[in-house]
Parts: C-alpha cells; sequence; structure tokens
C-alpha cells in the first residue's frame, strides 16, 4: 500500500462529495467526537444540532476538527482532516450564511437528522446552525501499488 498526500483541491473535492463527518472538540482537556452531517460550500462546512453537549463545548472552545472519509477497503481509502473554526450562525450579521446554509441542506432528504431526532430534554428542541471556518486542511489517499 502506498500513502499520497491529497493538494488542497482534492481535499476540496472529496468534502463536496459527502455528507458524514466526526466533528472533534475539547473542553478542559478533555476531547469528544461524534459522527455528524454537514455540507460544504468551497469555503465553509455548514451544520445543523440541536443544543447539546457538542454544542455547549464549541461554544467555550471553538477550536475544532473535522474529518471526512471514503473508504473503498483497507487499501483503498481517502481521508480529509479540517482544522478550524466553530461559528455559530444566530446574529443577524449571519443571516446570508444562514440562507446559504438552509439550501445546501435542502438538496438533501432528512438533513435534520440525527440532530432533531434526540427530543429528552428541553435543550435538545433547540435548534442551532454553526459552520466550521477552515484554517487548514490536510488530507491522504491509500492505493494498493
Amino acid at each position: 500500500m502506498v500513502i499520497h498526500e491529497l493538494p488542497e483541491s482534492e481535499c476540496r473535492d472529496l468534502l463536496r462529495r459527502n455528507h458524514v463527518a466526526r466533528l472533534a472538540c475539547v473542553r478542559k482537556d478533555q476531547p469528544y467526537v461524534v459522527p455528524i452531517q454537514f455540507d460544504f460550500d468551497g469555503e465553509h462546512l455548514y451544520f445543523f444540532a440541536t443544543l447539546g453537549q457538542k454544542i455547549v463545548w464549541m461554544r467555550e472552545n471553538p477550536h475544532v476538527c473535522v474529518e471526512v472519509e471514503e473508504i473503498r477497503d483497507k487499501y483503498n481509502w481517502a481521508t480529509v482532516i479540517v482544522f478550524g473554526r466553530y461559528e455559530e450562525l444566530r446574529e443577524p450579521a449571519h443571516e446570508e450564511a444562514r440562507a446559504k446554509a438552509m439550501a445546501l441542506f435542502g438538496r438533501r432528504s432528512a438533513w435534520w437528522l440525527p440532530g432533531a431526532a434526540r427530543f429528552g430534554t428541553a435543550e435538545h428542541h433547540v435548534p442551532v446552525l454553526f459552520r466550521v471556518r477552515p484554517s487548514r486542511l490536510t488530507g491522504r489517499r491509500a492505493t494498493r501499488d
């Protein structure tokens, strides 16, 4: 197996093709990672969630990491890591970004899942739109030869 570095353009292409990621955040030296759906407009990754642990943690520490992968088998795969900053889209100044996020989400059916599927407590009734502004992208691809 040979591991190749992906140029930034291929990292962005992989992000455009996929909609499931792992989102990692940290609070008081404790990492937390969750699967989450996203959309990518070529500049930002957009997410929908409900208020809960990850939102509370990212509000406290906005530095996040997002991992997206394409796996065919153990010898053929690609992965992209996005280092960036959490930005909640709740202020009036974010109206355009919220509209962009909703337009991107609207291209997929059931885009609100699993974020809105868990309504056990009052906190899970509060919808949150946010984006990650990448500061760095890295990617690798494995091939058999």
